[in-house]
């Protein structure tokens, strides 16, 4: 069991995360829909995102501690938005958002260090 419960939490996470996405900056691709469409829709898009978050949260906590956990988090957050940007939105990751995304990483590396 140890071995899923590190491995559960991250495909989780990944999953919740790219839903996650979705929800917050799908519309952007649909600047013409109404808003209040946009946040339902976008609600509706979250609950998914909620149904894997909270269990990845659960699960991981039996051998993770919550501060790992949270800086796991933010570099998958932080991945998924990068390859979400380049591929649904069509902008483009610049030097500085590299150096931003890997100062993050860097953060949660140390919260992964005994």
């Amino acid at each position: 069991m140890p071995d899923a419960a590190r491995l559960w939490p991250i495909l989780l996470l990944i999953a919740s995360n790219i839903f996650m996405t979705f929800a917050w900056y799908g519309h952007l691709k649909h600047k013409g829909a109404p808003l209040f469409f946009v946040i339902v829709v976008s609600w509706g898009i979250a609950f998914v995102e909620y149904c894997l978050a909270v269990p990845a949260n659960r699960i991981g906590s039996q051998v993770y501690s919550a501060a790992q956990l949270k800086g796991m988090q933010e570099v998958i957050t932080l991945t998924v938005f990068a390859i979400f940007s380049v591929a649904y939105l069509g902008q483009k990751i610049t030097v500085n958002h590299m150096i931003g995304f890997t100062l993050i990483a860097g953060g949660a590396f140390f919260l992964f260090r005994q």
